[in-house]
């Protein structure tokens, strides 16, 4: 072709081609119903209309999983990207698309934590880590899968909250984990967080860092990158101790939701709230934190072992307790939700295998018997046009490796979904499980038909 051609050729084709996608990222470009900033055209950007998460042009229901560990196994130097693609392809192979994902874990290290970590000092970063988050996102792009990225952790397990306290200057944090503290210990130095001003701005500069990141691989802004489904403010951020403590909190919220909105105005925001048990068992107070126009949608967790829902000396019948006590719980927020006409989403919950054993060969029939009832519930939400409209279970583990003898991890150990203060395989669903890999596939199958 001749060159002048060639050029004229080409500009009439992108000016065409210009002109299309901004005639389809005005109509689908939005965060919700209300008109938000042009988004980039790739795989569809989830979006909240009429109560329910959309894809493109169709609702979005999924079971998705746990994956908090993905940037730390994405890691160029000590990560293990032979795992990561793997385990990413499996997931696919069985419908999940949709990854809860930690972007934070603060300090350095010790009992019960999280090492290395992406801040080991406040407002240092490890480049390794950062790395392996973008490395992570343009895998999951390839696949067209979705990100929750949450930025902070109510629980020592990762630093979070306690961390940026001790960073500026609130004394050592009182470790749960260790014989001579105590949780209520540990919620008395924590709920300092919400009113530490420096501790406050520290995490703020958190949120600017990461929001404000490109992807080293696919050069797209993470403000620009529809691989990121929603940023949630933290990991089961609670009003500690007692009911005085919300105005503190709820601030705090109101502020982080603001700037992120502020920040991003293309993605969902979400709180990372357990429910109720987040809000000293106050439904209410879970309606009114929830309230605010830019939280996109609910989220709850749930957990039949340490709530005693589940009995190891009664597995069978505790099982069946669980299950009813899950869909009253489930219930109880579903009225909420649709209230305040906004889809949520059971972004964590997880289930022991027979007798909580940790070995990969031990029976996993209670925990699938639990799976199926609640896939059910999202089955029968997605059929009625209902608001549950996802699931993370916790956690997926894929090929990683544990010690079933003792669960302890140790610094270098494989991640396998359990944070490390717990027994590792105790809530992991590994590549191995494929009974219960199979219920997930079957599940997923039904969402997206």
């Amino acid at each position: 072709m001749n060159y002048q051609i060639h050029i004229n050729f080409l500009s009439k084709l992108n000016i065409k081609l210009i002109g299309i996608a901004l005639v389809f990222a005005l109509f689908s470009g939005c965060k919700s119903t209300s008109f938000k900033k042009v988004a980039k055209l790739d795989i569809p950007l989830i979006t909240v209309k009429n109560s329910k998460f959309y894809k493109g042009d169709n609702p979005y229901y999924f079971v998705g999983t746990n994956y908090w560990y993905g940037p730390l196994i994405a890691a160029k130097n000590i990560g293990d990207r032979e795992r990561l693609i793997k385990e990413l392809d499996l997931m696919k192979g069985i419908g999940i698309d949709n990854l809860r994902i930690l972007v934070g874990a603060e300090g350095d290290g010790g009992d019960s934590r999280v090492s290395p970590a992406l801040q080991p000092k406040q407002g240092e970063y490890n480049e390794d880590l950062l790395d392996g988050l973008d490395f992570l996102l343009a895998e999951m792009r390839k696949r067209n899968m979705y990100a929750v990225l949450y930025l902070n952790n109510n629980w020592i397990w990762s630093g979070g909250m306690s961390e940026y306290l001790k960073w500026n200057g609130y004394g050592e944090v009182p470790n749960p984990f260790l014989e001579q503290f105590s949780w209520d210990d540990y919620m008395s130095y924590t709920k300092q967080f919400h009113s530490c001003e420096p501790c406050k701005e520290a995490f703020y500069k958190h949120v600017k860092f990461i929001i404000g990141r490109t992807n080293s691989y696919t050069k797209l802004k993470y403000t620009d990158d529809n691989t990121i489904m929603s940023w949630q403010v933290a990991n089961e951020p609670r009003v500690m101790m007692t009911p005085e403590h919300e105005a503190a909190f709820a601030s705090w919220l109101k502020e982080t939701v603001a700037l992120i909105e502020s920040l991003d105005p293309n993605h969902l925001i979400s709180t990372g709230a357990e429910g109720k048990a987040s809000y000293l068992q106050d439904i209410d107070m879970y309606k009114r934190l929830h309230s605010n126009k830019d939280i996109d949608y609910l989220t709850m967790h749930m957990w039949p072992k340490n709530w005693s829902w589940y009995d190891i000396n009664d597995e069978k019948a505790s099982t069946l307790v669980s299950i009813d006590r899950a869909n009253a719980y489930m219930n109880e927020h579903l009225i909420v939700a649709e209230s305040l006409k906004k889809p949520i989403v059971m972004s964590e919950f997880g289930f022991p295998r027979e007798k909580e054993s940790l070995a990969k060969s031990s029976s996993v029939e209670n925990r699938n018997t639990f799976y199926n009832a609640i896939f059910n519930r999202i089955i029968e939400n997605k059929n009625e046009g209902g608001v549950l409209a996802g699931l993370n279970f916790w956690g997926f583990a894929g090929y990683g490796t544990n010690n079933p003898d003792n669960g302890k991890w140790q610094t270098g150990d494989d991640f396998t979904a359990d944070p490390p203060q717990e027994p590792q395989g105790l809530n992991s669903v590994f590549a191995s499980d494929t009974s219960t890999l199979d219920i997930i596939k079957s599940a997923n199958s039904k969402l997206t038909n």
